[in-house]
């Protein structure tokens, strides 16, 4: 036997909001088929992390997406989609930027782009936490370490977002971002190649591991997606739901610009909260039971890490209170876990932290404007705001 439910994940109602929703399908069960999608829907947080413990039986080979056209056509040879000796292989290649120790020589270049980027903030005055903060901070930051110019921003941070579309059903929203996202491999081909990026750039380094043999020429391109568009719009997303939830927290903002907690803290409590990609498919590599329940093996399933940073039978009555001093909050799942982690997560903490101690440096409170209130663009599986109008003094 199985829970079924009519609830559309992609209504643009619950796009808008889908806390209500993520509640509902936890109450019906640990595992609710979605007819309108004919996938299974795992919305408690301990479902999504055994989930991710176990890629065998939870494949994300051609299972990421809601379309075979996308699974097969986009996610082929990357490392979301990729299980394996073939995501190792992948994913060493990225490990090698993107490690702590990697990090380290640019922490300082980072920290300042940050306070110039915050010292160009009026004080007093309505900024935007998008436009004037975190989109160029982070873009910036990942166009830079890329190689690619920084004339191009605006327009890869677009295809970026397209791309992260084409994941939804096969809807008009999908349909039309799958274009753009062709264009983003189109861009890639033509201004990442070799001779046109930096050799001591990241994408430098994946030709040149294509060069050794590491990873197939084929398998260039669809590497790189990690970073133009893994990289920026999720940490995008996450920067700006951080100051969002303190501008409306100001006794936890007064924390965080004393540095009582910690930046990777606050990071996860924002991730917690507000997931920047709320679920990823998978693909059952057998018959899974889940309680009473079995999928069968070849059936889709949805991974909901918007739903699991609110469930109460892990975070208690609190699920949806905004908590920087949470001790537990880094057992957050929406950066993933186990061998699918997400890679950059070392380097979003560290443009996280270096916002805040710019911001917290230079301004005593962070507020919402008023009258203006934040707006957010509908998206099938990325959740973050489009516009933050704030005020810091």
């Amino acid at each position: 036997m199985h829970v079924s439910s009519g609830i559309d994940l992609f209504d643009d109602a619950v796009l808008a909001d889908p806390y209500p929703t993520y509640a509902r399908l936890r109450e019906l069960g640990a595992v609710v088929r979605l007819d309108a999608h004919g996938v299974w829907a795992l919305p408690r947080h301990a479902g999504v992390a055994d989930a991710l413990r176990d890629p065998i039986t939870y494949s994300s080979e051609r299972a990421l997406a809601l379309t075979d056209e996308v699974n097969e056509r986009v996610l082929t040879d990357t490392v979301v989609g990729t299980d394996g000796a073939a995501h190792v292989r992948l994913r060493r290649v990225l490990s090698r930027q993107l490690a702590p120790r990697a990090l380290k020589s640019l922490t300082a270049g980072i920290h300042a782009h940050a306070r110039a980027l915050v010292d160009a903030l009026p004080s007093g005055e309505v900024f935007d936490g998008v436009a004037d903060l975190a989109a160029p901070f982070v873009s910036g930051t990942v166009m830079r370490l890329m190689g690619l110019p920084d004339r191009d921003r605006a327009r890869l941070l677009d295809l970026a977002d397209a791309t992260f579309d084409t994941f939804g059903p096969d809807s008009a929203r999908t349909r039309a971002a799958f274009p753009r996202a062709e264009e983003m491999f189109a861009y890639l081909d033509r201004f990442a190649a070799r001779g046109r990026v930096a050799p001591d750039s990241w994408l430098g380094a994946i030709h040149a591991a294509a060069d050794r043999g590491d990873i197939d020429e084929s398998q260039a391109v669809p590497l790189m997606l990690s970073y133009t568009v893994a990289g920026m719009d999720t940490t995008i997303h996450a920067v700006t739901t951080a100051l969002h939830l303190l501008a409306g927290h100001p006794a936890q903002w007064r924390l965080v610009r004393e540095r009582a907690v910690p930046g990777d803290a606050v990071f996860a409590e924002a991730l917690r909260m507000e997931a920047p990609i709320q679920w990823f498919g998978r693909r059952a590599g057998r018959d899974i039971r889940i309680g009473d329940t079995v999928v069968p093996a070849g059936e889709q399933l949805l991974l909901l890490y918007g739903s699991a940073g609110r469930d109460r039978a892990k975070w208690g009555p609190t699920a949806d209170t905004f908590d920087v001093t949470r001790p537990d909050s880094r057992d957050h799942l929406a950066l993933g876990l186990g061998v699918h982690q997400c890679a950059g997560n070392h380097l979003a903490v560290l443009e996280l932290d270096a916002v805040l101690t710019a911001l917290g440096a230079r301004f005593h409170t962070l507020a919402a404007a008023p009258d203006r209130a934040p707006t957010r663009r509908v998206h099938n599986i990325l959740r973050g705001l489009h516009t933050l109008p704030l005020v810091a003094a």
